[in-house]
């Protein structure tokens, strides 16, 4: 059954660039009502205000992602704003190109803390709003490394393997809520972080942020019996998995 996204409200971290802006353009283009959350590079945040303002109403909370306080906080003000939470994707993230025996506890713990403590407790903090919307969707974007491992990316890999597992897991306990909780294996998106992480892919042949938007409007629209847990998204023609 399509379901009408206009008015809804959608808490979106990660919105800077890459897939976090394109996914960001598609709500504004379906007219929700949106919450950009976080984000450490005020110039990129603003070019996504830019493009989304030209559709739809928005709220901006800048603020650091791993402060639980804050979390707590931005949930609160886009309740205020907006009335309650309909959908939450958890897209911030960070790669990592650093040999395993090199990786510090400052760089595990960072890389471990954005990619898989932020969405766990920014999901917490949501989850008595999100009870109570008709329509409540949770969208953890993790990674094709969530199912390989890599060289170079020992903690990344780990973090992501961390999110399927716990996306799965919400899955379960939120279905009886009528909560709807996917994850987003993408492999070969050209973004910025896949240029930090294999610097030496290039563009050719590799999947456009805006084709993750894409599969982001068909789980939010499309809420028949049949659920769908996860999608792994593989390049055509390449190497599947980066």
């Amino acid at each position: 059954m399509a379901c009408d996204l206009k008015g809804k409200v959608a808490v979106l971290t990660g919105a800077g660039g890459g897939i976090g802006r394109a996914v960001a353009e598609m709500l504004a283009q379906e007219k929700m009502n949106i919450v950009l959350l976080g984000g450490n590079n005020p110039e990129k945040l603003a070019q996504t205000e830019k493009i989304i303002r030209q559709y739809t109403d928005f709220l901006t909370i800048p603020g650091n992602l791993t402060d639980m306080d804050f979390l707590t906080q931005a949930v609160e003000k886009a309740v205020t704003r907006f009335g309650g939470i309909d959908v939450l994707i958890n897209n911030a993230g960070v790669a990592q190109n650093t040999a395993f025996a090199d990786i510090s506890e400052a760089e595990y713990d960072r890389i471990m803390a954005i990619n898989t403590k932020v969405p766990f407790f920014l999901c917490q903090r949501a989850l008595p709003f999100l009870k109570k919307s008709a329509s409540a969707t949770i969208i953890n974007i993790a990674s094709v490394v969530a199912h390989a491992g890599y060289p170079m990316q020992s903690v990344y890999t780990a973090s992501k393997h961390a999110l399927l597992g716990f996306t799965k897991s919400l899955a379960r306990e939120c279905y009886r809520d009528n909560i709807r909780v996917h994850a987003i294996c993408p492999g070969g998106v050209y973004t910025d972080m896949v240029k930090i992480s294999r610097p030496d892919l290039t563009a050719d042949g590799m999947i456009m942020p805006e084709e993750i938007a894409e599969i982001v409007r068909f789980f939010l629209t499309n809420r028949g019996n049949a659920v769908i847990d996860e999608i792994l998204v593989h390049r055509v023609n390449k190497e599947p998995f980066i």
